[in-house]
């Protein structure tokens, strides 16, 4: 999502194919979490021992001794999320040192955008020493081209938060995407009746059409919200083609409310979709907690939102867990050694290469006025500092926000 390229999602949801943000449904992959424990490799770590202390991390350290070789991890841009500069990098940096890895062993980098910067980072990372790759791809095309060349150089990859269809990966770290779209599908309804939205007509949003991810998201929310077309109690007058760039959603949702003038709603994949959405809807003169908006990142412009009441909620997906888990993967790789059953606990479906791959799945949250406090500022994602100012300050008053 998201933050992330979070890119969205192709809806299908009158048609039943229900696609999400990223590729088409012939392409969407399905999700299965376990919840076996286990350990290898001299430690004991699973999904449920990460926390904000990275203090798991440190029982890594024998893992990391066994190993030989640079760790090289590639993020996909800077447009379609704040995350991976603001969280992903730093959190990935933190991980592997206190797993003691060193600086000269670990490659942080980021794509900017660019399929062919990707591509030539992953090529000059193997060149340059490195032996396991976790990569965050732009799309499944450059995704495997990039594992595609791993594998000829004997380099295992882990995909990090984005699954690449089609692909040749050994292991796939992301929260659980399915129940990210669940989150927003169900923080959409609840809000529908909170709110006191009358025959709610909606538009149904998505990401980026190449986004495997968006197509998760789309299957979670679609399948809560096609039983509730099915009754006639909700209305779904839009399915935009699908984007993570804000101006061109914008543009999107200005055409769909145009031609549908009595939409009171708007199922929105991310925040950042949202936010300029949400910013046009104002200059409309619509009241707050008058309009359903969802989103989904938890980025600042999004709980600001939240709290003032333009935006429903927003799925929040604690990226220091999901850090953790990638850089575990990648040193139990680096040692040639099998990850615990704890990490690994859960499966996914390619079906382009028609194989299941092993995951490590992370549970994401939903986050709404009234646990911003417990969730995004207990965390340290959302400074108060930075949240509660000017006409905010009001609103982090009214929920205990400090």
């Amino acid at each position: 999502m998201r933050i992330t390229k979070s890119r969205a999602l192709v809806p299908l949801l009158l048609a039943g194919g229900l696609l999400a943000a990223a590729c088409g449904s012939s392409n969407s992959s399905s999700t299965t979490t376990t919840t076996s424990g286990g350990s290898s490799g001299g430690a004991t770590v699973s999904v449920t021992t990460f926390n904000k202390n990275f203090s798991t991390m440190t029982d890594l350290k024998s893992v990391t001794s066994a190993g030989h070789g640079k760790v090289a991890v590639i993020l996909p841009d800077t447009v379609s999320s704040a995350r991976y500069t603001e969280f992903d990098a730093p959190y990935l940096t933190q991980a592997f040192a206190a797993a003691g890895l060193s600086t000269s062993d670990t490659i942080i980098q980021n794509a900017q955008g660019s399929d062919s910067t990707q591509l030539t980072d992953a090529q000059s990372d193997i060149s340059s020493g490195a032996t396991v790759l976790v990569v965050d791809p732009l799309d499944a095309g450059v995704g495997t081209s990039i594992e595609s060349y791993a594998t000829a150089h004997g380099v295992p990859v882990v995909d990090y938060d984005r699954l690449v269809l089609g692909g040749s990966r050994k292991y796939y770290v992301s929260f659980d995407n399915v129940k990210v779209g669940t989150l927003i599908g169900n923080g959409m309804v609840s809000c529908v009746a909170s709110w006191k939205v009358a025959k709610p007509t909606l538009a149904v949003m998505v990401g980026s059409p190449t986004d495997n991810n968006a197509t998760l998201f789309a299957q979670g929310y679609n399948a809560v919200l096609k039983p509730l077309v099915t009754a006639g109690s909700y209305s779904v007058v839009a399915n935009p083609a699908g984007t993570w760039d804000p101006p061109t959603a914008l543009t999107e949702f200005q055409q769909a409310y145009t031609a549908h003038p009595t939409m009171n709603g708007v199922l929105v994949p991310n925040d950042e979709n949202a936010a300029p959405i949400i910013s046009y809807l104002k200059t409309l003169n619509i009241p707050a907690k008058k309009f359903p908006v969802t989103g989904q990142d938890a980025t600042l412009i999004g709980i600001q939102n939240v709290i003032s009441g333009y935006q429903c909620g927003t799925a929040y997906k604690p990226i220091y867990l999901e850090a953790q888990a990638a850089a575990s993967l990648a040193l139990y790789l680096r040692a040639g050694k099998t990850p615990p059953s704890g990490l690994v606990n859960g499966s996914v479906k390619d079906t382009t290469a028609n194989v299941t791959v092993p995951s490590s799945l992370l549970v994401p949250e939903w986050v709404t006025p009234t646990n911003v406090q417990s969730t995004v500022v207990a965390d340290g994602f959302i400074p108060v500092s930075q949240l509660c100012t000017g006409a905010y300050t009001a609103d982090c008053t009214t929920y205990g926000i400090h």
